[in-house]
């Protein structure tokens, strides 16, 4: 039912310069994977196989990595070195992917947009790369359980963590009504509200799953915050009129979009996944 992902990976990636001026963040590595390729699997896992990233200028390495290397797959053909490439080589074997330019930065709202042509007329879903999400061992993936609940209720979702409330300002924080654990029915959104503006501290992360009328939505959206076409301002006329649900999904988030969460993420990982693999 969700086949398609749309990846908005046009930003700069200005906090973690230099090392971003000629490489794209999502290109980052989480010991020996970029961040990209998680966001990638972790669709995958969820029954996804067909993407499409909304890119900008300086990302053609991402691009790169999901294509075939010959001269590099020449190079280490025949040698223990070959295994390496397996978990990249899988996913091109078996998916498809498709790209388009975001030619100004206008908002995370603009990015979806832009990516209307990649994504057509059905319900697709939306990975912020930043967003590093892991799942409890033995347990579905982050996407996977947001599938699993729009097979049963057929209308927009959005991730949510519970955040310190110093730290709204960084996120769209939502309100709602409880319609069972961890779930809610939105009523009210706002983009990156003071401490003392927000409406709870249940903040909205980097995995959504979009009906296609949001397209038409966005189109009409005028510039919110910081001259934005912002997502959540199109969601909440979403939840207005008709319904757009927040789930608190189960396993863990980090936030690579930051210095100190990328140094979280990379630690876990290798004392948790890596090395016992």
């Amino acid at each position: 039912m969700i086949t398609k992902c749309l990846f908005p990976v046009a930003g700069y990636g200005t906090r973690f310069l230099p090392a971003t001026k000629a490489m794209p963040k999502e290109i980052l590595p989480v010991v020996n994977k970029p961040l990209v390729q998680y966001g990638v699997e972790e669709a995958v896992e969820a029954g996804i196989h067909q993407f499409g990233f909304v890119t900008g200028r300086g990302k053609r390495a991402i691009e790169d990595h999901f294509d075939i290397s010959y001269e590099l797959e020449h190079q280490i053909q025949g040698t223990g070195k070959e295994d390496r490439l397996a978990s990249i080589s899988d996913l091109i074997n078996n998916n498809t992917f498709a790209f388009t330019r975001q030619n100004q930065m206008k908002g995370l709202g603009h990015a979806i947009l832009t990516g209307r042509n990649l994504v057509g007329d059905s319900a697709f879903a939306v990975i912020l790369a930043d967003d590093l999400c892991l799942p409890e061992p033995g347990e579905p993936g982050v996407l996977a359980q947001m599938v699993a609940l729009y097979k049963q209720f057929r209308c927009s979702i959005v991730a949510i963590e519970e955040v310190p409330a110093d730290e709204t300002h960084k996120y769209g924080v939502i309100a709602g009504e409880t319609m069972k654990d961890g779930l809610y029915r939105i009523t009210d959104m706002v983009e990156k509200p003071a401490p003392e503006d927000a409406p709870s501290n249940l903040a909205i992360i980097g995995r959504y799953l979009l009906t296609p009328d949001i397209f038409d939505i966005l189109a009409r959206t005028e510039p919110g915050k910081n001259g934005e076409v912002q997502i959540t301002d199109a969601l909440l006329e979403q939840a207005k009129n008709g319904c757009v649900l927040a789930y608190q999904f189960k396993g863990r988030r980090f936030d690579c979009g930051s210095i100190d969460g990328f140094v979280e993420a990379t630690n876990y990982v290798y004392e948790n996944i890596y090395k016992a693999d």
